[in-house]
């Protein structure tokens, strides 16, 4: 489509005014804030008005965007030509529909009789929804007239009703879409606490069913509209997801400070609209199916735990709770109840909590811990719960440290939620974990508070020690427990750094794990923990390789400590050991290679795998007997694995020295070379038993592990084992150098050869 946008005098087309038209052809303004919504509906209204000559029985009808006068800078246009029957219509609706497809718009449109119209409506719950923003715009006042009141009407009675189905398509789009409110990158229209769900809000009002849009909700919507406004200004063009890349360009748009001030700004304002939706949603299901009534004709009460009653679908106190001075554990046990019943809280028992529950004691009474226990073991009622009562300030009267952690993001691409999310979250998925650990509590906990350290200074799972400890005390854990959550939140990511970055048949790293760990309790807990983190994070963050490697090493590290002696390095696959050479073995994601002993086996085997699509996750080296050995674990790097006639058939010409195959590799690593920051090289010393670790820090890229395999060959090194950890567009390649490498020259020049190579 031919741009028909009119840059201003700075050459840009997102200065967050107006001095610049989205299309000259209509004359459509740019602009942030309400002020400039209006003029664009108007820009819009005037082109339009100028396509329709007057005629009785005919109208043009704007619904959506703007039929509510809210359009962002590259909105569609939503329009239904409205008829009466008069003969003509499809003429008539294309010398409409072509001049704004001429000039570079957008359009979704329709033309439907008054009685076509409410019929579908009927229907389609989503279309009696979308006539409730019916304005017209030119053409016969009566004929909108009679479509908008009797769709207004039609919906105000039938709403109740329809509700129901609604609820179920809005889950669903949730589901897709996720919470805008602890989303990185949420979709400013379609997730929940979104802009599709304010127009639910304005919907429900409609209706009466509940005061839907108090001023809390329509300050957020505003916010929202003005969010949207400058992300298409900042992009250029009609986009509703909110990526990373963007958030700073829409923040200086907005006059916030920076991208993360935008993101808490986001969230707030998408709690704010999920909170009233869930609590309208509420008010129809009680209008339409009513509730258990006892004698008096009022719902009845049912108790659900100590201070707590179920009173018309809510939880609320037992009158017997409010007394001079509230226990300072009821907010606390209020939530557990929530979670554990699934049960909402009401509004009023939040204010009431809120205002009148006291702070909790140092350290805090048993009960409060038995409550905060079973509020994060709740499963699924726990983030529901949770959220109900930050909503309110509960949990920061419960954590203090929980203000500065509410909606920080995460800048690592495999984490899918904001900071305070992810934890609740995490807490979340070790409660599936509980039966495997003697402390389930203490892994719960642990759970919550193992990321506390970010957005502080410093390596976060130091920093985050003393943090967590403080928690722990404060809530009235004994030294020996302080110290074990303290543990936790240091070594949560030791298990799959090691697995994934250490050679496990090495009795260093089996010595070492063993060493920090110290007991087969704390092994469980960190085991559990870890596969919290990973399902709390994003798809990205786990995979069944990672998950076989976390439990091999816990699996060894556990033999180390029960009896104390170190396992056996695993022996070689017998079958590369017999037969004549090469051998190539395929088995799921194992392959192995021998040949004759020389230099490059490694490297060659590696670009082999690389040419035909495959990652290698991890590679171990060695000669037995006069055969040089080449075993890796692989998967695809995207789509299916390749023929494994054709990769077995080329693994052997490149282990016997074929030209053709070293030509392809060599020219398909060059091609794939890598972006992004600058490599970095880090030495370990003192991490295996037989060799210096190099560890190759880089953005990843198809064959990079085959070119730097041919470096280190080219210098002399001599790789017995690699370990590839990719994290997003990155990757931290392990690789064991025989010999001591003590040279300080050498190391350098060795560095140098790899840094080129990348």
């Amino acid at each position: 489509m031919t741009s028909l946008i009119k840059k201003n005098a700075s050459g840009h087309a997102g200065d967050g005014d107006a001095n610049f038209l989205i299309n000259e052809v209509v004359g459509v303004p740019g602009g942030i804030g309400e002020a400039a919504r209006l003029a664009r509906a108007a820009a819009y209204d005037d082109f339009l008005r100028g396509l329709l000559p007057a005629q009785d029985g005919v109208a043009l009808i704007a619904v959506g965007g703007l039929g509510r006068r809210q359009c962002s800078p590259y909105s569609d246009l939503d329009l239904v030509l409205l008829h009466a029957g008069v003969p003509g219509t499809d003429e008539l609706a294309a010398s409409i529909w072509y001049p704004i497809w001429d000039a570079g718009l957008r359009l979704d449109h329709s033309v439907r009789t008054v009685a076509e119209a409410l019929s579908v409506a009927q229907d389609d719950v989503k279309v009696a929804l979308g006539l409730l923003d019916a304005r017209l715009i030119v053409g016969d006042q009566a004929l909108a007239d009679a479509l908008i009141r009797t769709a207004s009407d039609h919906w105000r009675r039938t709403a109740v009703r329809h509700l129901p189905g609604l609820r179920e398509v809005t889950a669903a789009r949730w589901q897709a879409h996720g919470e805008l409110a602890f989303l990185l990158e949420g979709d400013l229209k379609e997730a929940a606490g979104g802009l599709r769900d304010v127009g639910l809000l304005r919907a429900i009002a409609t209706a009466g069913i509940t005061d839907a849009l108090r001023p809390a909700v329509r300050a957020a919507h505003l916010r929202l509209l003005d969010t949207r406004d400058a992300l298409h200004q900042q992009v250029g063009r009609r986009v509703d997801r909110l990526v990373a890349q963007e958030r700073d360009g829409v923040a200086r748009l907005l006059d916030l400070d920076d991208g993360d001030a935008l993101l808490r700004r986001v969230a707030g304002d998408a709690r704010t609209v999920s909170h009233a939706l869930d609590d309208a949603f509420r008010a129809a299901e009680r209008l339409r199916s009513g509730r258990s009534r006892g004698g008096n004709g009022r719902p009845a009460r049912r108790p659900v735990a100590r201070d707590v009653v179920e009173h018309d679908g809510e939880l609320v106190l037992a009158r017997t709770a409010i007394g001079a001075r509230p226990d300072p554990s009821l907010s606390l046990r209020v939530a557990a109840a929530a979670a554990t019943t699934r049960l909402p809280i009401a509004r009023a028992t939040c204010e009431w909590l809120a205002a009148y529950c006291p702070p909790l004691p140092a350290p805090w009474p048993a009960e409060a811990r038995a409550a905060l226990t079973t509020l994060l073991g709740a499963g699924p009622g726990l983030v529901p719960a949770w959220e109900t009562c930050d909503r309110y300030g509960l949990v920061d009267g419960w954590l203090p440290e929980w203000t500065r952690l509410r909606s920080l993001p995460q800048h690592n691409p495999v984490h899918r939620y904001t900071l305070d999310r992810h934890l609740v979250q995490a807490a979340h998925e070790a409660s599936r974990h509980a039966r495997e650990v003697e402390r389930p509590d203490l892994l719960l906990l642990g759970a919550l508070l193992h990321d506390i350290g970010k957005g502080l200074a410093g390596d976060h799972s130091t920093v985050g020690v003393p943090l967590a400890q403080a928690v722990a005390t404060r809530i009235g854990l004994p030294p020996g427990e302080v110290a074990l959550i303290g543990a936790l939140v240091r070594l949560h990511l030791l298990l799959p750094d090691v697995a994934t970055r250490r050679d496990l048949a090495d009795p260093v790293t089996i010595a070492s794990v063993a060493e920090a760990v110290g007991d087969t309790g704390t092994l469980d807990l960190l085991h559990a923990l870890v596969r919290a983190d990973a399902a709390a994070t994003g798809p990205a963050a786990w995979s069944d390789w990672k998950g076989r490697l976390v439990a091999e090493l816990v699996a060894r590290v556990r033999t180390a400590l029960d009896t104390g002696v170190l396992p056996e390095p695993p022996a070689p696959d017998p079958a590369l050991l017999a037969g004549p050479l090469p051998v190539v073995h395929l088995t799921g994601d194992r392959v192995s290679v021998a040949a004759a002993d020389r230099r490059g086996l490694l490297a060659t085997v590696a670009g082999c795998l690389a040419l035909h699509r495959l990652e290698v996750i991890s590679a171990d080296a060695s000669v037995v007997d006069g055969r040089a050995l080449v075993e890796c674990r692989v998967q695809p790097r995207y789509g299916l694995p390749p023929d494994p006639v054709s990769l077995r058939a080329d693994l052997r010409r490149a282990v016997g020295g074929d030209v053709s195959v070293t030509q392809r590799l060599r020219g398909r690593a060059l091609a794939a070379r890598g972006g992004g920051a600058a490599p970095r090289v880090v030495w370990h010393r003192e991490a295996a038993t037989d060799a210096v670790l190099l560890e190759l820090r880089a953005a990843d890229a198809a064959g990079l592990l085959y070119r730097v395999t041919c470096a280190l060959d080219d210098a002399g090194a001599l790789v017995r084992a690699a370990r590839i950890s990719t994290l997003g567009a990155d990757v931290v390649d392990a690789f064991y150098l025989v010999g001591g490498w003590p040279d300080d020259e050498a190391r350098a020049r060795l560095e140098a050869t790899v840094l080129a190579a990348v």
